[in-house]
């Protein structure tokens, strides 16, 4: 298979970390040809998405006490080269949020691509669609309280009713942004001026669940089904367990809550073209469904002696 992947500047990616780089890895590793491109060297030429794409050839990661080791030169480039993306038999689409204007016209181009030539993964429409914060109310039923809003008397009442709250900014990534919130902050109107941009922007604000101490747990799941999970626990002062805040990463198993909840957004994520999708759970209750660049293969892997990449590259392969 010909694959290519749109992500951030190769040179800044982490290979120890990086989903991306373990999908491409594993692409390599089973002989298919691998091209990177970013965002801003796509075009549309007479109707056709094109790229500037280049192929690339990746060292594999090596795991030595327990962590992920990389060679200081893992990857090599080849020679530039302007090409229509629906000569690939699939397109990543792996840009990092946040999902900005320009990240909505990228959605567009790829919205050239022949689909029945190139699949892409994601859906260049279903990551218009779903909002990592918003797109989770549609599955409200397994979530925690949760409202969405601007209003700072919406907001108080809710965080008086529960005692204590979690604020999202609904474009956040990576923990950022995340507020915890108690009514007697003396700060409470002034973090909702700030986060909502002087009421200019709505926040998700959910009810602060205590089971976060115990980790925030992501599961991969590809064409709707679940293929592992790690837990990210908060450390030090720190209540988010993101991993880009520091958060520590521990081994987990998927409940059977977590697997009929799974079941459930299966259809949703199908339908919507979501294909490779990282949803975050607190103590049973889902948080949000992550579509635009989720990561934890790298993690999950070495802590359970599998290989997610392997099992995402095998599943394209299926559907030759």
């Amino acid at each position: 298979m010909k694959l290519t992947f749109i992500i951030d500047p190769i040179a800044k990616l982490d290979p120890t970390h990086d989903t991306s780089v373990a999908l491409m890895a594993a692409a390599d590793r089973l002989g298919h040809q691998v091209w990177i491109t970013q965002a801003e060297k796509l075009s549309v030429v007479e109707g056709r998405a094109w790229g500037f794409l280049q192929p690339v050839k990746l060292v594999p990661v090596q795991l030595q006490d327990g962590r992920w080791v990389a060679q200081e030169d893992w990857y090599q480039l080849g020679d530039v080269e302007f090409k229509p993306l629906e000569e690939m038999d699939a397109v990543f689409m792996r840009t990092d949020p946040p999902v900005d204007v320009p990240y909505l016209y990228t959605t567009y181009i790829l919205d050239c691509i022949d689909p029945t030539k190139t699949l892409v993964l994601n859906s260049p429409s279903g990551l218009r669609a779903a909002n990592e914060k918003m797109f989770a109310l549609q599955f409200a039923e397994w979530m925690t309280e949760t409202i969405v809003s601007r209003d700072k008397a919406v907001i108080r009442q809710f965080v008086e009713t529960h005692g204590a709250a979690v604020l999202k900014p609904l474009g956040g990534k990576g923990g950022e942004g995340i507020l915890f919130l108690t009514p007697d902050d003396r700060n409470f109107n002034s973090l909702i001026e700030v986060s909502t941009r002087q009421d200019r922007e709505p926040l998700m604000i959910q009810k602060f669940l205590t089971a976060a101490k115990d980790g925030d747990k992501r599961i991969i799941l590809l064409d709707g089904k679940p293929l592992g999970a790690v837990n990210r626990i908060p450390t030090g002062k720190e209540f988010r367990g993101n991993m880009a805040v520091g958060g520590r990463s521990a081994q987990v198993d998927i409940t059977d809550r977590e697997y009929q909840m799974c079941a459930a957004i299966a259809p949703k994520l199908q339908a919507a073209g979501l294909y490779f999708v990282g949803i975050d759970v607190i103590g049973g209750y889902l948080t949000e469904v992550n579509v635009t660049s989720p990561t934890g293969i790298r993690e999950i892997d070495r802590l359970n002696n599998v290989n997610l990449g392997q099992q995402v590259i095998e599943w394209l392969e299926s559907r030759q």
